[in-house]
């Protein structure tokens, strides 16, 4: 069967519903699924818990359904650059689990990995500890965290074969390749689609085993979160 869908719309229907949890790719706005977030948005499903570093800026990125009121929950690490997160959070309309930025990105790696839970000194003696296990290994305390998988993934690539396998170009790697392993069904925008068998098998990131749905976004906007320039 054909993983290439011709556009978002046909990429995420029958995937997406309500309730559901998904995790999006992508750290602030560097390497986000923009496109699959427009349709995730347009789609109208709601109650969702999303996983994700962030959740981008007012009016781009995830900030575009916290505007929606579409997410329930959000499972982050930094909130810092969206006033309508912060907005909500304070104002008890929206449920944040805020988690430790290696500890996020490992309890993604672990749920894609099948591995339930894992043992990390992150956060021990601080509020992330209160509720979880906490044990005790060679003289050190650890806590026990669960790992992370989603009813849907969204990631960013830069390219993609017909077969899924993915490539993420520098920076705009981040989160992706452990949100792709993530989630029950991903689906990958990518900037190019190549035959299958054009990737060097040494620079593939994501198998394609991992990739279920693709569509392709030649011309992706790019947004710039903090704009710095040299003073003359």
């Amino acid at each position: 069967m054909s993983k290439i869908y011709p556009d978002v719309g046909s990429a995420l229907a029958d995937v997406v519903e309500d309730g559901q949890t998904v995790a999006v790719g992508g750290f602030g706005l560097c390497g986000i699924p923009e496109m699959l977030i427009h349709g995730l948005r347009d789609s109208k499903v709601a109650n969702l818990t999303v996983i994700s570093n962030n959740a981008g800026v007012d009016g781009v990125g995830l900030g575009l359904l916290l505007e929606s009121r579409q997410v329930r929950k959000m499972v982050s690490s930094y909130v810092g650059e969206n006033a309508e997160f912060e907005r909500q959070l304070l104002a008890g309309e929206l449920e944040v689990e805020l988690t430790p930025q290696g500890t996020l990105a490992e309890k993604l790696r672990a749920g894609g990995a099948g591995i339930p839970a894992f043992y990390t000194r992150t956060g021990v003696g601080t509020l992330v500890a209160e509720g979880k296990e906490e044990r005790e290994i060679d003289g050190a305390r650890y806590l026990l965290e669960r790992s992370l998988t989603a009813d849907v993934a969204l990631v960013k690539a830069w390219k993609a074969d017909r077969a899924g396998n993915l490539v993420y170009r520098k920076t705009a790697r981040n989160f992706n390749p452990v949100v792709a392993t993530a989630g029950r069904v991903t689906v990958a925008e990518v900037e190019e689609l190549v035959e299958t068998g054009d990737l060097d098998p040494d620079q593939i990131h994501t198998p394609g085993v991992f990739v279920q749905r693709i569509v392709v976004n030649p011309a992706p906007t790019k947004h710039i979160e903090q704009r710095t320039v040299r003073q003359g």
